[in-house]
């Protein structure tokens, strides 16, 4: 397992990280040097709380989807799991901080071509569509992963774009930079809200 030492991550997060007011410093410290590790600049921690939050809820890293195999702070599917070396049922055992050196591990090979929070968000939902357009179509109809995630269809037109994916998320993240929700140094209490 990865050392999850202590550092001061003020430098990391520039002027706030989504989300951070609603995790433990020591997650915050480990989303920092995760996005160090990948090469990503500190804003992207953001990115990456978003995302997660938005796959697990609350950074839980026992999330389940009912529907599937998904699991975990970015819903690792089972045969995700076991590339990674490890299987969901272990994943949903982890604690939070553990996990996320699943979540670096699954990055590392997806990371240089992670520009955008779009990018960031499809490494995790359907990779093909990294560094792809926004109109470009991930799923259409007749497909069974269409009719996995036809509730994406936002205008019904039989096709899922990058754009309709992701389209949940600008909001999501803007959220997550409210006061009530970010974490920014020097004046948000240094422990999680409830």
């Amino acid at each position: 397992m990865t050392d999850h030492s202590s550092t001061d991550p003020s430098a990391d997060f520039q002027d706030a990280l989504a989300w951070g007011a609603h995790v433990s410093p020591a997650f915050r410290q480990r989303v920092a040097r995760l996005c160090r590790n990948l090469g990503w600049p500190p804003p992207f921690a953001s990115l990456l709380m978003t995302c997660m939050k938005f796959e697990s809820g609350n950074f839980s890293p026992r999330a389940k989807n009912p529907a599937s195999s998904a699991t975990g702070l970015i819903q690792f599917m089972a045969s995700t799991a076991v590339m990674l070396g490890t299987s969901t049922a272990a994943l949903a055992r982890m604690s939070a901080l553990e996990q996320l050196d699943y979540v670096e591990k699954y990055f590392r090979p997806l990371a240089p071509r992670v520009r955008t929070l779009e990018d960031m968000y499809l490494a995790i939902l359907w990779p093909k569509g990294i560094g792809k357009p926004l109109a470009w179509v991930l799923w259409a109809t007749g497909t069974r992963a269409y009719a996995a995630n036809r509730a994406l269809d936002r205008n019904r037109d039989g096709r899922v774009t990058k754009a309709e994916a992701t389209e949940h998320l600008l909001p999501l993240l803007r959220k997550g930079l409210r006061p009530e929700n970010a974490w920014i140094p020097g004046k948000t209490p240094p422990g999680p809200r409830r």
